[in-house]
């Protein structure tokens, strides 16, 4: 490490510690401590009153979250509101009684108050509330050493406080400002990602493929934008990288080749517009609609609820049955047989029209109904219709077509055979008789039975 000036900043320390004891050691000093404890206080019971009537009012807000979440991060602080008024009367009506040298304290709490309430109402736009929460204290404490005056004694030992790389020196203002820099700059291009995403969604004109490719382009083009706003501000020398960009390569190639190959595929997945938000699909064993396109996988939801996460590969190297890919129209079979007895040019006539009386079936094509074999104890029928609804279901479409065949074959006599099987019963003198017959023996004598003369 580079040589560090601890005692030049600990000095600094000393000094201030020293003046903050001296002042402290005035009577006015305990005088306006108690006036911001008894502007605390107060804020805090005038809040118990008024928080309940506040909560009311904002149940009434509806369809703007934004709006709501603001108003109940207000709210919650509701006691820190009260405190500062308080407070700012109570400073300003001191300060028109005394020297303003006995305001010090109240002016430094009245500062020190209003930005931690900014701070923390305005880091409520982050949903992750440890973020939030890790966020606020930092630019707190930078708010709160620029108002205790303090900032340029930390911004020189954080400055002083490095490590040597080569040519690259690295020191904890460095990094501390990296990571602010590179943070803002990214979420700032998620944001706007996420902001013209949503704006391409809504553009009716555009297929819904060419809608995920170009909302991936837009937020991974500013995410890169970032990135090099980020090196460029912080002033980073790419050539001092060089040294880590033969074991980064390595790494990328052995490790994360299974995510470039996912993401490759998902975009040529976008390029092709073999799948889309919205199709029906089978791939194996699992059989549902896309709901989403992500850079590394596919979101695929099932009749039951689930859903699957495909990784992109897997829809460029396996076979996809995709049931709307043209277009939406599948077309499903249903088998059946009636007995031997019935007119079979009635049967297909009575089952195209149950077939039309279901609701989810398509009138063009029409339903038809071909005979396919005389069976065993049956004539066998095949139905076909056309649905154009497949995400919906397909084993019920089929249920309600056969309850539909069952109710019109009721109506008009038309008998649903089942198998019959025909049983012989021998009596047990008949079996012993073919057995020994089959086994080629004589039957012996009955001792019972009469001699032949």
């Amino acid at each position: 490490m580079d040589n560090i000036d601890i005692p030049g900043f600990a000095q600094s320390l000393v000094s201030v510690w020293a003046t903050a004891v001296a002042y402290f050691a005035q009577p006015w000093t305990f005088y306006q401590i108690l006036m911001i404890a008894a502007c605390y206080l107060a804020g805090r019971l005038v809040s118990l009153k008024v928080e309940p009537w506040l909560e009311d009012r904002a149940r009434i807000i509806k369809g703007r979250p934004g709006l709501l979440r603001v108003i109940i991060a207000v709210m919650r602080r509701v006691n820190w509101v009260f405190f500062l008024i308080f407070l700012a009367i109570t400073r300003a009506v001191v300060l028109e009684l005394t020297w303003p040298s006995r305001t010090y304290l109240l002016a430094l709490a009245l500062a020190l108050g209003s930005a931690w309430l900014a701070i923390s109402v305005s880091s409520r736009i982050i949903h992750n509330k440890s973020l939030a929460r890790l966020i606020s204290l930092a630019i707190f404490a930078y708010v709160a050493l620029g108002i205790l005056d303090l900032r340029p004694e930390a911004t020189a030992f954080l400055e002083q406080t490095a490590i040597q790389i080569g040519d690259l020196r690295i020191s904890a203002l460095f990094v501390l400002r990296t990571v602010i820099v590179t943070t803002t700059f990214l979420w700032i291009a998620n944001l706007l990602g996420t902001f013209f995403e949503s704006r391409i969604n809504v553009v009716d004109d555009l297929s819904p493929s060419f809608k995920v490719l170009a909302g991936k382009v837009v937020k991974i083009g500013l995410i890169a934008i970032a990135l090099m706003m980020t090196l460029s501000s912080t002033g980073i020398d790419l050539t001092a990288l060089t040294v880590f960009s033969g074991a980064v390569g390595v790494g990328i190639g052995f490790g994360l080749q299974k995510v470039v190959s996912n993401f490759i595929s998902g975009v040529i997945i976008l390029m092709d517009r073999s799948i889309k938000p919205g199709d029906t699909i089978a791939l194996g064993e699992t059989f549902g609609w896309i709901r989403e396109l992500r850079a590394r996988f596919v979101s695929v939801i099932t009749r039951d609820g689930r859903e699957y996460l495909i990784p992109n590969e897997d829809f460029i190297t396996q076979q996809v049955v995709n049931w709307s890919f043209s277009d939406k129209l599948v077309r499903l079979d249903v088998e059946f047989g009636v007995s031997y007895d019935s007119d079979p040019h009635q049967v297909a006539r009575l089952a195209i029209d149950a077939a039309a009386s279901v609701a989810r079936v398509l009138g063009t094509p029409l339903p038809v109904c071909w005979m396919t074999a005389f069976g065993s104890s049956s004539l066998d029928f095949k139905l076909r219709f056309w649905i154009s609804d497949p995400q919906a279901g397909l084993t019920n479409v089929r249920g309600q077509v056969l309850l539909a065949m069952w109710d019109i074959f009721k109506e008009n006599g038309v008998n649903i055979p089942f198998p019959h099987r025909e049983i012989i019963m021998r009596t047990p003198v008949e079996v012993v008789q073919a057995a020994h017959h089959q086994a080629g023996d004589k039957p012996e004598a009955d001792p019972e039975a009469p001699a032949k003369p």
